[in-house]
């Protein structure tokens, strides 16, 4: 049943998109679409939301392998709980010196992607240009995405990695779309409250992927994990 994995994904994307608001409203608002009709405007938008949950999704896929490794090595639950750890000890850091922790890697990433970004934004020439900036911004390194994508590591099944993701950029479409079309009248102090609201939100994943690895069997929240696959079974006479 993949009800559970389409709820959670597209419940942490509508909860992280507060910070999409704060840190890719300000792309969203930079798009060429003043100049076109309301069905051009609508219609290129969506394209380039479309774009996100594309390479979201194939991001998934590739997570969803590394997952499935873990899965059949017998390692998930652990994994999970390691993961969660993690994530709520990156939130507890956060609380304690008040700004988000680097890595000069993905520092370096966010150049190279911001540089494709702004070359797409100059070439802009058709529909497909906006599906090209959509894939690109889902590039841009991101703390909730990278809470999606540790979650995706403790699926089982790939299947379920690659719809986690997609739902997880489809729950950020509405936020994303009001930001397109209200976003000059959405106050800085607004924006900024909202990004502060985003470590309680990583925080209580940290926590959700340690529930879900303990295996307690409760729906949604902490679901019975399937044991490791590719196991002999030995039958006796």
């Amino acid at each position: 049943m993949l009800w559970p994995v389409i709820i959670s994904g597209f419940t942490l994307g509508a909860a992280g998109s507060l910070h999409c608001v704060g840190m890719c409203g300000p792309l969203s608002l930079a798009l060429p679409v003043h100049h076109l009709s309301k069905a051009e405007k609508f219609f290129c938008l969506l394209l380039y939301q479309t774009g996100r949950i594309v390479t979201y999704s194939i991001i998934g896929l590739l997570f969803g392998l590394a997952g499935r490794r873990i899965y059949i090595a017998g390692y998930q639950q652990w994994f999970s709980i390691g993961l969660g750890i993690i994530v709520v000890g990156l939130a507890v850091l956060y609380f304690l010196q008040k700004r988000a922790v680097h890595v000069g890697f993905f520092s370096k990433f966010y150049l190279f992607v911001q540089s494709l970004i702004v070359k797409l934004l100059r070439s802009s020439a058709g529909p497909g240009s906006f599906l090209l900036l959509g894939m690109a911004n889902g590039l841009l390194p991101c703390g909730m995405i990278y809470i999606a994508l540790a979650s995706t590591l403790s699926f089982s099944a790939v299947n379920e990695s690659v719809v986690f993701m997609a739902m997880f950029g489809a729950g950020t479409i509405p936020a994303m779309m009001l930001v397109a079309y209200a976003g000059q009248a959405m106050k800085f102090e607004l924006r900024l409250l909202l990004r502060k609201a985003v470590p309680f939100f990583i925080l209580s994943m940290g926590v959700l992927l340690i529930l879900r690895g303990m295996n307690l069997g409760i729906p949604f929240i902490s679901p019975e994990l399937p044991d490791a696959a590719g196991k002999a079974v030995v039958c006796h006479p």
